[in-house]
């Protein structure tokens, strides 16, 4: 067992679950002198035709929430394959993808970036735009400051090759898929955040973004998901999702949703100040009922996710009400 408590959580849970998850090693990185897995977890049908969903999380080593949020997801679904039909029955028609720590080094060293001072959201080969926030947008100064991108020219880091490879195997063969990637540390507000971060051009999707949303509000009226463009708040280079989308895009006959679950932390902060003091305590709920009621507020859009993976024929729009709903999104997020 690894002494990481996150990483030692999700190997139980690989025991816990051995009946019905395929498991391997999407690469191994070093930290010092100690070396981790970066698992990659599946479980549901593997026929390709079907849709599939991936769970992203523990990209930034400090923002521990994402990963913990993930792994009270998954073991939730294992216990509940002990006795509920329904579920058995909606995994025959959509596959699961789960990476829920990809970076254990950074995680393990309490930093945002990966073991070599890399930030992995600023990694992939993309430019963005015009200016972009100084540092925060993404540079090549030096892995001492934050935001780090890499040496140019360079491969993308190994977690990230792990990230890339997993998408386009798992989920970017399927006919659909959506991808969702879990954070911490931004605002008051949850947000759930989509293409693109390099411009400020809206993504061809976006109506199936803007249906996304409202069937999940009128699903869960009292929930408080603020859904936007990331590009509305800051533009960055290096942005993953914002290259594995357009990767996927290079196939119109496909549809693939990276999603960002954005929790907003200064809320966590704001309810105890104390928690300023503590460098993860910026990221992360420090009180125990806290915790709990983050874990399980998210679960239900998780579950929701998957279940709107499962369904998605029901919802996508189409025909004439797709350019309808294409321009009601572009007014609403794109427009003064």
């Amino acid at each position: 067992m690894s002494t990481l408590p996150e990483l030692s959580e999700l190997e139980r849970i690989l025991e816990f679950g051995r009946d019905h998850l395929e498991a391997h090693v999407a690469c191994e990185v070093s930290a010092g002198d100690q070396r981790f897995p970066v698992y990659r977890l599946t479980m549901g049908n593997p026929d390709p035709k079907l849709p599939a969903i991936g769970f992203f999380g523990g990209i930034h080593g400090l923002e521990r929430i994402g990963t913990q949020v993930l792994l009270y997801f998954l073991r939730s679904l294992l216990t509940r394959m002990k006795w509920d039909k329904s579920l058995h029955h909606m995994l025959q028609e959509v596959r699961l993808v789960f990476m829920p720590l990809i970076n254990p080094g950074g995680m393990w060293q309490s930093t945002r970036c990966n073991p070599q001072g890399v930030d992995l959201m600023r990694n992939a080969p993309i430019e963005a735009d015009g200016s972009v926030p100084f540092l925060l947008g993404g540079h090549r100064i030096s892995p001492r400051l934050p935001w780090y991108r890499g040496p140019a020219g360079a491969e993308m880091e190994i977690e990230n090759q792990a990230l890339y490879r997993t998408v386009q195997e798992a989920l970017l063969t399927r006919s659909f898929s959506i991808a969702v990637d879990c954070h911490s540390g931004f605002g008051l507000r949850d947000r759930v955040w989509f293409p693109h971060a390099h411009t400020v051009n809206p993504i061809d999707q976006l109506a199936d973004i803007l249906t996304l949303e409202e069937l999940f509000h009128e699903s869960h009226p009292n929930t408080r998901y603020l859904f936007e463009p990331q590009s509305l708040q800051y533009r960055t280079h290096g942005d993953v999702w914002d290259h594995l989308y357009l990767q996927a895009q290079q196939d119109k006959s496909k549809i693939f949703l990276p999603l960002t679950l954005e929790m907003g932390s200064w809320l966590w902060v704001k309810k105890n100040p104390r928690q300023l003091f503590s460098r993860h305590g910026l990221f992360n709920p420090s009180v125990e009922h806290r915790l709990h009621r983050v874990l399980r507020r998210h679960t239900v859009w998780l579950d929701f996710l998957m279940r709107a993976t499962c369904s998605h024929d029901n919802w996508l729009a189409k025909g004439p009400n797709r350019n309808r709903l294409q321009e009601r999104a572009v007014a609403r997020w794109y427009r003064p």
